[in-house]
């Protein structure tokens, strides 16, 4: 009789448990639009391992191609449960929208913004011994450069409408010089190709160049934010030379357009918390990348505002893919 007590107390229990254990069971997803092992991919794992303790279990998952829209496009068309989240970027929110002629998603409409991640600075840099044979140590020598001999100098980017090819033409244009765009099929062949001389300066992230400008290999001339970067506090603005020139890389979370408010306010309270703890600024700090939590609302005004800024600089490029 006890055991049969025993055995219908643990099925009492079993049955009580299981909208707990339904409950946890529950995976929420990061959908990240580029492949394994790169800065986003990294970031992202980050914040997952950072809110496991608010948020449970979080898994990443990479989706790349097509510059990013396959992955975007799964968020915008997954269930607003906030259980499926992605990463917009730069190059989803901002670039593409102009670059190309049909999106599988759009931007402004089939999302809900959570929080910015990140931003980290875009450099000028130039290939260290043409900039010593040519006598360029700043962007002011390099503009004085281009105009004394125009289409002498030429640039490299990681192709067709990225985000080194239009910071590229909005230096040419601002600056009033001409010099020959190289595209190359992404940013290493890019950076290869400023490397070995092939080509003279390149626009590039600052976590990418910081190696080789720290080797001597690369000479910086420049940053593109705003203000000086805190990792090259030497090294100039290039709103110094061209007022208003801001053009850095950027990605933050999304959801799926129609998630519950108070599931956003949830979702952002976790990752805001994570992106100020000291272990993620500290992580973050090694890919040279500020954390930048944010509202969901100064979010949603963010991407707004690099969706009109980019719709110039794509005009201003002609770049399209499509």
């Amino acid at each position: 009789m006890n055991t049969r007590r025993q055995l219908l107390a643990l099925a009492a229990a079993a049955l009580m448990a299981a909208p707990a254990l339904a409950q946890s069971d529950k995976v929420t997803r990061i959908v990240v639009p580029f492949g394994a092992g790169g800065p986003i991919d990294v970031t992202a794992r980050v914040l997952a391992e950072a809110v496991k303790g608010s948020l449970g279990t979080i898994i990443v998952e990479n989706r790349p191609g097509a510059g990013g829209n396959i992955g975007v496009s799964a968020v915008a068309k997954a269930a607003p449960d906030g259980l499926t989240l992605g990463i917009a970027t730069t190059a989803s929110h901002g670039i593409n929208p102009w670059l190309f002629s049909k999106l599988p998603y759009d931007p402004a409409k089939d999302f809900a913004p959570i929080t910015q991640m990140l931003r980290v600075p875009n450099v000028l840099v130039m290939n260290a011994d043409t900039a010593q044979r040519l006598n360029i140590r700043s962007l002011p020598d390099l503009i004085a450069y281009a105009k004394a001999n125009p289409g002498k100098l030429n640039y490299g980017s990681g192709g067709n409408g990225s985000a080194g090819h239009l910071a590229g033409e909005l230096l040419k244009h601002q600056a009033g010089i001409f010099a020959v765009h190289i595209p190359y099929n992404g940013g290493n062949p890019a950076q290869l190709a400023l490397l070995s001389g092939q080509v003279d300066y390149n626009i590039d992230n600052l976590a990418t160049a910081a190696a080789n400008i720290r080797a001597g290999k690369l000479r910086a001339l420049a940053v593109t934010t705003a203000q000086r970067s805190s990792v090259l506090p030497d090294v100039a603005a290039m709103a110094e030379t061209l007022p208003g020139f801001e053009i850095d890389t950027w990605w933050g979370l999304i959801a799926p357009a129609g998630t519950p408010a108070d599931t956003v306010r949830r979702l952002n309270t976790a990752f805001t918390e994570a992106l100020r703890s000291a272990e993620v600024k500290a992580r973050f700090a090694n890919l040279l990348a500020d954390p930048a939590p944010s509202t969901p609302e100064a979010f949603d005004a963010f991407l707004k505002q690099e969706r009109t800024k980019y719709q110039r600089l794509v005009k201003i490029s002609g770049a399209k893919v499509d």
